[in-house]
């Protein structure tokens, strides 16, 4: 007798939570390390380490507190995925191109900023948060700051006058990181679910065109993660009442969004493929980042963390959210949206944004290659893999 849908759908999710809990060392033994001199990183909040902040209003308290024990610039609680990569290469923190004070550039910049989409938005920040530096926007930065400085490194007169200036011969030799498309599936969530599954190949078209510029400007290794279980953010799911059968799966995600965002990952990932086939000099490492963030979702409590759905920064009175580190009057009194006590035991930091400690865990989740399609870790990532 054939396996029911559902059952055959359940085991093969079981198998996937098993795969990624266990996944252990790190392949490609023998290979030398690269070596990446520096990190240039493009994407949206969830790798943002300042841009945002430095372009419009700074993030505020309590963001920040459980690493920097202040705001800095990101969308957690502490640090996010690009600064368990720069820690792991034994590089600094990325400073965001965007912030001019007290940057240093000479292992890298980060082009992401919050609310970022791959095409380009038709809306302001004001409207819904979507950020006006979309990734055609970024390459140009990326563009500027490569001649800019080199242009710097060059006049300079002394040492120290190129100690925070990126090195020229650093660029082709550099990681090429990649986060982003998540908030192309949020901003089309506001629309039809049909129109949103028809603008996908546009979207992975404009994402494969910045790949193959940053190439045609040098770049020869590149790490690009896909897109999480976007049904799965608290935020997804908070406003629905009484949902209908079916809506959400068993972990309490909404289903509907994370098929578009599976739907997504599987057009990226072909679209990884074209490159691989257009770029014969790059390296190019597709991160299966959606697993991991799954699997967490799906094995919370066995990982120690709380319900993923909850939240640990806001407050939500009456059915009224007060985001995290916001003010609102509600009957009359002030409500603060503060931070949970301990933060480390959440997943998800505010509704939207994953905590330092979920960070930390899909990082060791990431890293060590066994989620990539290469199976290389990242430290290996400039090996070309035999792909069969």
């Amino acid at each position: 007798m054939w396996m029911k849908m559902e059952s055959f759908r359940a085991l093969l999710g079981g198998i996937l939570v098993a795969w990624v809990l266990g996944v252990g060392g790190e392949v490609g033994m023998g290979l030398p390390s690269c070596g990446f001199p520096a990190i240039y990183n493009f994407g949206d909040s969830n790798s943002d380490t300042g841009g945002i902040s430095a372009a419009f209003l700074p993030i505020s308290a309590p963001y920040g507190e459980n690493f920097f024990h202040k705001p800095a610039g990101r969308d957690s609680d502490g640090r996010v995925l690009i600064d368990f990569i720069a820690e792991h290469l034994g590089l600094p923190y990325l400073s965001a191109y965007l912030d001019s004070i007290g940057a240093n550039y000479r292992h890298g910049a980060n082009f992401a900023t919050g609310g970022s989409t791959i095409l380009r938005p038709n809306e302001t920040i004001y409207q819904y948060g979507i950020s006006p530096f979309f990734l055609d926007m970024q390459i140009s930065q990326f563009d500027q700051f490569k001649a800019r400085t080199r242009d710097l490194y060059i006049q300079a007169k002394s040492p120290s006058d190129r100690d925070k200036l990126p090195r020229p011969e650093d660029f082709p030799k550099a990681l090429y990181t990649f986060d982003i498309g998540q908030n192309d599936l949020s901003v089309g969530f506001r629309q039809s679910y049909g129109q949103l599954r028809a603008s996908i190949p546009d979207i992975v078209n404009k994402f494969t065109a910045a790949v193959q510029h940053l190439y045609q400007e040098g770049a020869r290794t590149f790490w690009i993660h896909n897109t999480g279980p976007i049904g799965c953010l608290p935020v997804a799911v908070m406003y629905i009442r009484n949902p209908p059968p079916g809506m959400l799966d068993q972990y309490g995600c909404n289903k509907a969004q994370n098929e578009i965002a599976v739907e997504f990952n599987k057009q990226l990932k072909d679209g990884v493929m074209r490159l691989r086939a257009q770029l014969p000099q790059a390296s190019i490492t597709y991160v299966d980042l959606y697993a991991a963030k799954y699997g967490l979702i799906s094995d919370a409590k066995g990982q120690g963390f709380v319900d993923p759905l909850k939240i640990c920064c806001g407050n939500r009175v009456n059915d009224y959210n007060v985001w995290c580190g916001q003010k609102a009057i509600i009957n009359g009194t002030e409500v603060y949206g503060s931070s949970c006590a301990s933060p480390s035991a959440y997943i998800s930091w505010d509704g939207v944004h994953y905590s330092q400690a979920a960070n930390h865990w899909f990082a060791n989740h990431i890293l060590n290659g066994s989620l990539s399609d290469s199976s290389l870790p990242i430290a290996q990532a400039c090996h070309k893999p035999y792909h069969f």
